[in-house]
């Protein structure tokens, strides 16, 4: 667990930074904070590719990943609904309730609950000893779906904000073709998978990601294609073919990965991804770490400045809606204690969206690892900051996005608790019979 703990500070920090340097480098931060979204997304994908490269499935039992894939969709789903229905009926006022500016701009809002973030999950089990368990295994399965569901859901959400869009179909239209190309070449593609290869396979897929993105700008600024590394990433993995591979499944060694230098490797990589992802954290409205009693100050409804983090550049693919009303940023301003009862009570209520894996898969483990399974579902990061930011870009503020900042934040910083929480309940385990429960 000490690398647990190392972990949880590396994030700390990174968070603490995003919102203090925006402050102290002033106009300038805009380019450091593109700097740290490209080496964000370098070292999601290299952790993703790893991931994908370990990553098997039983083609003749397609019927369990459905299965699993209705799972990660209710984890995508039931926190942004509970959190989007807190926004509408704890935080609006009654007499907006009715109204569709309210409901889209919370659900935006409230879509920062979703993912899970798989970047970090997949560090830290590791980290925890826990990488070549049933738990990481289900984990990874349940953490890719959930944010593929959370993409393909921000689809119809783009949509409901703007109307039809064809780059939102051309999306769809990628992503399909991607997951078609991982079933069809799984592990059948014979490429090199040394740590020096990973990092220069994460750099190009970073590139071409940032490429099609800032080129389809110049198309449409209001819409562009944002293709996220993390499903090229897994699907580079998935497709790399295993040393002497001979069409069997469920390895759960591979030795050409194992070595100290490829440990220590991935544990530095994991280690800057860690700083990277607080790093992308927005600036937190109504808070100025460089100027002292900022915190005491009641926040204003207007729409604050996010400064021009790794998240906003990253996230900025919507831009703004002129025809969205700012409901969410004309609301009365909330003190400190209010503010902070609303954030445990978001927080709190989107990880028990994460908790439906817990009543899942009982003939497959104990139910501690399936209650291990759904907190290891619990932390969020960089995708989730980047939605806030989103949300942002459309004219949503006031007291509802620093709550969901705060409890984003949170989230982050409880990471090393989930995961120590986690391995506490999962060992020792008892063996596990399946008319158990």
């Amino acid at each position: 667990m000490l690398k647990v703990l190392l972990f949880s500070i590396l994030l700390l920090l990174g968070l603490l930074g995003s919102q203090w340097l925006p402050g102290v480098i002033g106009p300038t931060y805009a380019t450091v904070g593109d700097v740290i979204r490209v080496l964000t997304m370098v070292g999601l994908s290299f952790i993703m590719i790893r991931v994908g490269y370990e990553f098997d499935i039983d083609k003749s039992n397609l019927k369990q990943y459905g299965w699993d894939y209705v799972v990660a969709f209710t984890a995508a789903s039931f926190p942004w609904i509970f959190v989007t229905f807190y926004f509408v009926f704890v935080m609006l006022p009654a007499d907006t309730w009715t109204t569709l500016a309210a409901w889209q701009e919370t659900l935006l809002a409230g879509r920062f609950a979703a993912p899970t973030s798989a970047g970090v999950l997949f560090s830290m089990l590791v980290a925890a000893g826990l990488g070549a368990t049933w738990l990481f295994r289900k984990a990874r399965i349940l953490a890719i779906f959930d944010d593929l569901d959370t993409v393909l859901l921000m689809i119809p959400l783009k949509m409901f904000m703007l109307g039809f869009a064809w780059q939102l179909g051309l999306i769809v239209v990628i992503i399909t073709v991607m997951l078609a190309a991982a079933y069809v070449f799984l592990h059948k593609v014979r490429i090199p998978i040394k740590w020096q290869w990973v990092l220069g396979y994460a750099v190009v897929i970073a590139g071409v990601s940032e490429l099609i993105y800032t080129s389809s700008k110049l198309i449409d600024e209001s819409i562009p294609i944002h293709i996220e590394v993390l499903l090229p990433s897994f699907v580079l993995g998935s497709i790399i073919a295993y040393p002497c591979y001979n069409g069997a499944s469920g390895s759960d060694h591979h030795p050409e990965i194992e070595t100290r230098t490829e440990r220590q490797v991935s544990t530095l990589v994991a280690g800057f991804f860690m700083v990277l992802v607080g790093l992308s954290m927005p600036k937190i409205p109504g808070t100025d770490l460089a100027q002292s009693g900022a915190m005491m100050a009641p926040i204003e409804p207007t729409l604050h400045a996010a400064g021009s983090t790794a998240a906003e550049a990253a996230a900025s693919e919507i831009g703004g809606a002129k025809d969205v009303g700012r409901i969410t940023a004309s609301q009365p301003p909330m003190d400190w204690p209010e503010i902070i009862f609303h954030v445990l009570a978001i927080t709190i209520i989107s990880n028990l969206g994460k908790m439906f894996p817990a009543v899942c898969y009982r003939k497959e483990a104990h139910w501690r690892e399936r209650l291990a399974v759904a907190i290891g579902m619990w932390p969020r990061g960089e995708v989730g900051a980047g939605i806030l930011v989103i949300s942002l870009s459309y004219g949503i503020g006031g007291a509802i996005v620093t709550v969901a900042m705060l409890s984003l934040a949170l989230n982050l910083l409880l990471t090393g608790v989930f995961i120590y929480i986690v391995k506490r309940i999962t060992l020792p385990l008892p063996a596990y019979a399946p008319n158990r429960t």
